[in-house]
């Protein structure tokens, strides 16, 4: 079972969902505000957050920002603003699901048992390794031959972008995309650099590349140099 964060500040609504969600055995902590549920979230590490977004001290989308600020794990937002609008929107801003009051416990639960599902086996598949190089996606985690690698956030997402890759050749306009969030804009002398910085890291160098091998006028693909 799981540890459900539920951020609610209706008191009936918070009180029904928490005794539902113990009742199917699941170990339950809630708040009815923002930064208070921010606490918990850090404090439980939990499996799963619930957030509504009409908090009375914050607006429940900057909590979601903080989330996702500080962790990946999956968040079901539950409200009642329903338009096309703010569902895209939650979700793009990093929300897992969304769930438009009023619902049904049955519909709640179903929802929970999707998200968890897709976390698991998301979870399972992001542990990922190219020659002695192996990355924990889910504890932003790398190692070289068993040593640990110290990489900057933003190397680390590199290195996971490249990995999931692993044997295509990945555009720096991709890298600006899916690492830095620039798909029209950003300088590729950002995205060299960073590559630089990995090399090193990974004990290689641009004219002694093992890793990471530049393909001229294309990208850079990530290889088992011993393959």
């Amino acid at each position: 079972m799981a540890t459900i964060v539920l951020v609610e500040d209706d008191h009936t609504i918070r009180e029904t969902v928490a005794r539902f969600l113990a009742g199917l055995g699941h170990h339950v902590v809630t708040s009815g505000r923002a930064l208070e549920g921010l606490e918990q979230v850090v404090s439980e590490s939990p499996d799963l957050v619930l957030l509504d977004l009409g908090l009375p001290d914050l607006d429940g989308t900057e909590l979601l920002k903080m989330i996702r600020a500080v962790t990946a794990i999956p968040v079901i937002v539950i409200t009642a603003r329903g338009d096309d609008g703010d569902v895209v929107h939650h979700l793009d801003a990093g929300a897992d699901d969304y769930l438009v009051k009023p619902f049904t416990t049955a519909q709640l639960g179903a929802r929970i048992r999707a998200v968890l599902r897709r976390s698991e086996d998301g979870a399972s598949a992001e542990r990922l390794t190219v020659g002695e190089l192996a990355l924990d996606a889910p504890a932003r985690e790398a190692t070289l031959a068993g040593s640990r690698l110290d990489l900057s956030p933003k190397e680390f997402d590199l290195l996971l972008l490249l990995a999931r890759r692993a044997g295509e050749v990945v555009t720096k306009r991709d890298m600006l995309a899916e690492v830095w969030r620039e798909p029209y804009g950003g300088s590729d002398r950002t995205v060299d650099v960073h590559l630089s910085w990995l090399r090193r890291k990974l004990g290689e160098s641009a004219a002694e590349p093992r890793y990471l091998r530049t393909v001229f006028g294309v990208g850079v693909k990530l290889v088992d140099p011993d393959a």
